[in-house]
């Protein structure tokens, strides 16, 4: 069977991939399958990435054991080159991303990696349960509000970011600055570090980022810090050659802990609502049923997940689906595609919630640098999505937002607009 037979890219097509062009950002599957099919590790001439779509081969990147072929130096690099004037906008606020958690090769990522792990480890999670309905009810008073005086609401605006970011700074112990101020820090962390603004577009992102490194750093350095926080923890925390862990790699961890945190899972949250009010009666179920919010849940994070692609860099030459890769090549390990790796799930095309091996998908990454907080993750997506289906049982999604805007980052992508009527 050819491409054409299937309706997918040819591979002479491939030359027109554009990882951030309208087309693959609206509809990335036939591109993700022709990936898959034709070129599992394919060269991009845009960005010079190495796109790496099967899963076998993206686990075999993950679970590289040490000493280490895939390298995690280049998972926070800007992906479009900051000139100047954008650096020196961040070197005067102080910022810099030393190594920590994601971007982390060095003997110190298992210590701080364990950090961030016991403070969001299961007794916790399940606690913040009551957190999460509680904020999630605050904020549906708004919403039921709103569609009541005007008729639509944006449960994305309103909702799916907010969530996320007050949870979070509940569990972290952090006050002292409104949600929306860190959401807009967050958000320009990802369009600058992930995406392809315009040069003007960066300096004002290079503005907030700084901005956000600054308070982080006041954060961390605040003295003494609040018992049982965040900040403490990493006050307690030692390096492995004995030293306390310095004020710039706390705010480094602290940085990739917030974005996740908030960012990330308020697009996983807006993926969840979006698909399952789009979808006959599944709302429904997901209001009445039990287990059901947490099996949808999971079918999004396999078949659109807010984190689509991570990156690697490959230390030595190395074959990779029967590729040769050099050494220094960028790997771009695309995390979308592999939910959908037929070699892996049945009718991947399909959501199909309680599938036997719907955990198996790699959208919260495997091995050293599995993403800590998968478990918060999980349960507000899925927590979010039963109190809203319960708070707003007639709900249905406006028309003109069965397509919405989509956030279209390298790593990143979730609908930016989830309008319902009641």
């Amino acid at each position: 069977m050819t491409p054409q037979d299937l309706d997918l890219p040819s591979p002479a097509a491939m030359s027109r991939l554009d990882l951030f062009g309208d087309e693959f950002v609206r509809d990335p599957y036939p591109w993700l399958d022709a990936l898959r099919a034709d070129a599992p590790v394919h060269q991009d001439p845009g960005t010079g990435l190495w796109l790496v779509s099967r899963y076998d081969d993206i686990r075999r990147v993950l679970l590289d054991p040490a000493p280490a072929v895939f390298h995690p130096d280049n998972a926070q690099d800007a992906v479009t080159p900051l000139p100047v004037g954008v650096l020196r906008v961040l070197a005067r606020a102080g910022f810099r991303l030393p190594p920590a958690l994601a971007n982390n090769g060095t003997d110190s990522h298992h210590g701080l990696r364990r950090v961030v792990t016991r403070f969001f480890n299961a007794q916790r999670v399940a606690a913040a349960v009551p957190v999460i309905e509680r904020i999630a009810d605050e904020l549906l008073d708004a919403a039921q509000r709103r569609l009541e005086a005007t008729g639509s609401c944006d449960l994305f605006e309103v909702y799916a970011q907010i969530l996320p970011c007050r949870v979070l700074m509940e569990l972290l112990g952090i006050d002292g600055v409104d949600p929306a101020t860190l959401i807009r820090w967050s958000d320009a962390s990802l369009e600058l570090f992930w995406g392809r603004p315009a040069p003007e577009r960066q300096l004002e992102l290079a503005a907030l980022v700084g901005e956000f490194s600054q308070w982080l750093t006041a954060t961390v350095s605040a003295a003494p810090a609040r018992p049982g926080s965040f900040v403490e923890a990493l006050s307690r925390h030692r390096l492995p050659d004995g030293r306390p862990l310095d004020v710039g790699t706390a705010v480094g961890v602290c940085f990739f802990v917030f974005i996740a945190g908030q960012s990330t899972t308020g697009q996983l949250i807006s993926t969840t609502l979006h698909r399952a009010l789009t979808e006959p009666r599944l709302w429904s179920r997901a209001a009445d049923e039990q287990g059901f919010p947490e099996a949808w849940v999971e079918e999004v994070l396999r078949r659109e997940p807010p984190v689509t692609t991570w990156r690697r860099v490959a230390a030595e030459p190395v074959t990779l689906g029967g590729v040769d890769v050099p050494a220094g090549a960028q790997l771009l390990l695309m995390l979308m595609g592999s939910g959908s790796d037929p070699e892996v799930f049945d009718a991947p095309d399909h959501m199909c919630p309680h599938r036997a091996n719907a955990r198996h998908h790699l959208s919260f990454g495997v091995g050293r640098h599995r993403c800590p907080g998968a478990s918060l993750a999980r349960t507000e997506a899925a927590v979010a999505l039963r109190v809203a289906a319960r708070r707003l049982p007639h709900a249905r999604i406006t028309p003109a937002d069965e397509r919405p805007p989509i956030l279209g980052l390298l790593s990143f992508r979730a609908p930016l607009q989830v309008r319902v009527a009641p």
